[in-house]
């Protein structure tokens, strides 16, 4: 074996996710040790074996598609795995399947689903059945019927009970059925169920079952359940597009786009990553507007998707950047590639108040093979796109480690803020949020700024992701902790109150939690008056962490918000373990809240969740008039934005003696 060999082998062997080779068939000729964890086998017990035998439920079609098969082992709680099957190139028409355990998950999903149906005034049903085999009979309850529309004196077969099912989901039926009578192991089962009326809606049932026996052995009886678990198909399909597309442009998101390149590292032998990124597009924010800017990433993304070739995985990473994984396309292909991409986006006119504006893309490419990590070749590509857009923007640059000749310019960046803190050349501005029924200002958001007067002048969205990547960061964020307490202090109205941001890095930090109750301490601020945010991002970084310091700052009085709430799938999942106080609504949500009913329906579920759990609300990018009265028509009462008041100096706001500044 090989030196490359052995390092993807070892890859393959320690990855989370499980995978095997199987013939045409389904029938497995490796797998590594993760698939054989999760099949209760010996990766020698797993040679051999049909994986949807093993797996109940799945497709032997390589259709590229997630399934969930139920595994109720005896004495075992049951499992759910979702599995695809794909293609495996270069071979005889043999099959890869990729596995993964989502039993949490999906628990999480029904609980929260169970929660909803109760508050819904259409309720799941049950019902049952029994299938007595020699007569080919069918004996169904009330409930049953009831679920399928056939009238309660109906005769019913076999067939009939067949009849029921989607065509498409039959032969899963039969197949699953055919085997629990040879095994006699219990069955389960998801289907689209047909009604007996042809204007029912279409419904989708989870069926679980068992096989009885005569004294000789023979199956006799299959007794199973059905049970209507159509709403909770319908969560399971939003949270999945939550959690794995874009909003704005239906892409697949960051998330998507790092599994599926961690899966072609594991599996393909060589590829490239294109990074693309839109070309001065803070300038068309800024002169025409978020409307435009949307319009405009909206336009490059169909331009994009159009132009995608079989198993090219694009994807919008968020603000202006996207990414392609191209399997088994070389750094000079994918060059090419890329330059025709930037072709067919410089030549679509965007139309905008009767004038038409053009677009350009910067775009750096770093292949990768088999072992690398994904984080590695997604920094390679950064650096080349970086390279590109120092060459003077609209072209396509290949990776060369010559390129970390970018990474001292970001160092320079690092020194340069490093000096503004130890120089007090750091400044805070206060962002109000405000009561929109009242107009009153009911607390501020703290936002960093470097005020060192060089050239360029950089904001912190320029600055503060290289800060995150080192300790600097928290440096920066004990100061301006340290500032806001101050202010506080300056100000005893309990009515003045701040909120500051915590870095995913701070959260790390064991004793940055200590330093707040003992700054909080010596200066005695009221409970209520201090405030954290901690960003959905950062605290899927560290869950843990998170909730530690959220628990002991809230027993201290402090408020605890969860920003960016709904940017991420994660949102339910934090909201069931950190002790928040309050929800801040992503400015995503809002910023279309006036025009189409989408986001309305997602800000009215977000409200509903923070409403029932007893959580405030703060909604941001409020920009204009009519998303005011928009909110309001929500049950939204608190937001932030320039149509309520634009950030000003910390200094403005603690020289007035009430500490209110004016609109």
């Amino acid at each position: 074996m090989t030196d490359d060999e052995a390092v993807r082998h070892a890859v393959l062997q320690n990855a989370d996710v499980g995978f095997g080779v199987a013939d045409a068939r389904g029938r497995l000729q490796w797998l590594n040790a993760a698939l054989a964890r999760l099949l209760g086998v010996t990766e020698a017990q797993g040679v051999g074996v049909s994986l949807p035998a093993l797996l109940p439920g799945i497709a032997e079609a390589a259709d590229g598609l997630p399934w969930l098969s139920r595994i109720a082992a005896d004495g075992a709680p049951p499992r759910w795995i979702e599995v695809v099957c794909l293609p495996l190139p270069g071979t005889d028409h043999r099959l890869l399947y990729r596995a993964m355990d989502v039993t949490r998950w999906r628990e999480q999903e029904l609980v929260r689903t169970d929660a909803s149906t109760r508050r819904s005034p259409v309720v799941g049903k049950v019902g049952n059945w029994e299938w007595f085999v020699g007569e080919d009979r069918v004996v169904w309850s009330d409930g049953m019927r009831e679920m399928s529309g056939h009238p309660a004196d109906a005769e019913l077969d076999y067939s009939a009970f067949l009849g029921m099912v989607h065509p498409e989901d039959l032969p899963l039926v039969e197949r699953t059925l055919s085997r629990a009578l040879r095994t006699g192991e219990p069955f389960t089962y998801i289907h689209r169920a047909l009604n007996a009326d042809p204007d029912a809606d279409e419904r989708i049932f989870e069926c679980f079952g068992e096989v009885f026996h005569d004294r000789q052995g023979v199956p006799v009886r299959l007794v199973g359940s059905a049970h209507d678990i159509t709403q909770a198909h319908q969560v399971h399909v939003e949270l999945r597009k939550m959690a794995e597309e874009d909003p704005l442009t239906g892409l697949p998101n960051r998330r998507s786009l790092t599994r599926e390149l961690e899966s072609q590292l594991a599996v393909s032998t060589t590829g490239s990553l294109l990074l693309i990124d839109l070309d001065n597009f803070k300038d068309v924010n800024d002169l025409r507007g978020h409307k435009i800017g949307d319009q405009v990433m909206c336009t490059l993304a169909a331009t994009l998707r159009d132009r995608m070739e079989d198993r090219q995985f694009l994807a919008r990473l968020g603000g202006d950047e996207f990414a392609v994984v191209m399997p088994e396309v070389d750094a000079a292909h994918a060059r090419a590639i890329a330059q025709r991409l930037a072709e067919a986006v410089a030549a679509v006119p965007i139309d905008v108040a009767g004038a038409a504006i053009r677009i350009t893309i910067s775009t750096g490419v770093a292949p990768f093979a088999s072992g690398h990590g994904w984080e590695a070749v997604l920094a390679n590509a950064d650096l080349a796109l970086y390279a590109s857009k120092a060459a003077g923007r609209n072209r396509v640059t290949v990776y060369d480690p010559a390129h970390y000749a970018d990474t001292a310019k970001r160092v320079d960046v690092l020194e340069r803020v490093r000096t503004a803190l130890g120089k007090g050349h750091l400044a805070l501005h206060a962002m109000p949020m405000v009561n929109l029924r009242t107009g009153r200002t009911l607390g501020y958001e703290l936002l960093l700024r470097l005020e060192d007067q060089q050239l360029p002048r950089i904001g912190p969205a320029e600055f503060l992701p290289d800060a995150e990547r080192t300790d600097l960061v928290l440096e920066i964020d004990r100061w301006v902790l340290g500032q806001a307490i101050d202010a506080l202090a300056v100000h005893r109205d309990p009515a003045f109150r701040l909120d500051v941001n915590v870095s995913a890095r701070t959260l790390d930090d064991e004793d940055f939690c200590d330093f707040v109750l003992d700054r909080l301490a010596a200066a005695d601020i009221t409970q209520g008056r201090f405030g954290i945010e901690i960003t959905e991002t950062a605290a899927m970084t560290n869950l843990d962490a998170a909730r530690d310091l959220s628990l002991r700052l809230r027993d201290a009085g402090c408020r605890i918000t969860l920003d960016d709430f709904g940017s991420g799938f994660g949102s339910f999942v934090h909201l069931k373990h950190l002790p928040v106080t309050g929800l801040k609504i992503d400015g995503e949500f809002v910023r279309a809240i006036d025009h189409g009913r989408t986001d309305a329906v997602l800000v009215t579920g977000m409200m509903e969740i923070a409403n029932g759990l007893g959580l405030s609300t703060v909604a941001e990018w409020v920009e204009r008039p009519s998303q005011v009265e928009a909110l309001m028509k929500l049950g939204v009462d608190v937001a932030q934005g320039f149509h309520l008041g634009r950030p000003a100096p910390l200094t403005d706001l603690l020289a007035r003696p009430n500490g209110v500044l004016p609109l």
